[in-house]
């Protein structure tokens, strides 16, 4: 058995309102898997669950045959879908601060990606565009040497012609053993990197496959398979 992440029998209950139903899955190194699905079908629940900010009701996850915690933290590069940084922080202050936190840590990638998007890190965090913040997080979260990336709208308010930018940084920024798991609404854009997609419906894995083998066996692109699966 040589999974990266493992999720048996994932279910999450708040009283009688069950966000995630019976979920399992697991993922190998090496892949970059698109987690799919309608606004409350339980993708960030899953994300925090994965990153042991949530508790499942029932059911296991495995990182490297370990539960998530501290030793699981040290492997993976969450990046939530919320801002969650000091404004009062410089660029460079955060760096430091996710260097002091983290052993993985990058500096000169982070250095490198910072300068290619201009960004001065002198800059006050709360001088930067909503945009620019969220390229920065973004940036710390890819600047460390994790097994397990797991982005929550990694490019949900960043404009059009940052987007190819994004992906790439994405996708050329991460140990080719380590695998990455992308939350988001805009899977156009973000399908031709994908391996492999998990659509989510109401909390329970409707679909679960390689891209290429859904591509081949719908004859569409997974940005019109989505569109048929939750039409509305």
């Amino acid at each position: 058995m040589n999974e990266l992440l493992s999720l048996n029998g994932i279910t999450k209950a708040y009283g009688a309102n069950t966000v995630l139903d019976n979920v399992s899955f697991q993922i190998k190194p090496g892949r970059i898997v698109g987690l799919l699905g309608p606004n409350g079908s339980g993708k960030t629940t899953l994300i925090k669950i994965i990153n042991s900010l949530c508790t499942p009701t029932s059911g296991e996850v495995l990182i490297q045959g370990n539960r998530p915690g501290i030793e699981s933290k040290k492997i993976v590069s969450y990046l939530p879908d919320k801002l969650y940084f000091n404004d009062y922080m410089t660029v460079k202050e955060l760096m430091e601060y996710y260097m002091d936190f983290y052993n993985d840590f990058n500096q000169d990638k982070c250095l490198t990606l910072l300068s290619n998007l201009q960004i001065d890190v002198n800059a006050k965090i709360k001088t930067l565009s909503k945009g620019t913040k969220e390229k920065v997080q973004l940036i710390m979260v890819m600047s460390r040497e994790a097994l397990l990336y797991v982005l929550d709208e990694p490019i949900g308010g960043v404009d059009p012609a940052s987007r190819d930018y994004i992906l790439n940084t994405i996708i050329n920024n991460y140990n080719p053993e380590a695998s990455i798991i992308i939350s988001t609404h805009l899977i156009s854009d973000i399908e031709t990197i994908l391996d492999d997609c998990i659509f989510l419906q109401n909390g329970r894995i409707v679909v679960y496959n390689s891209v290429e083998a859904l591509r081949m066996d719908k004859n569409m692109s997974i940005d019109e398979l989505f569109r048929e699966v939750f039409r509305c």
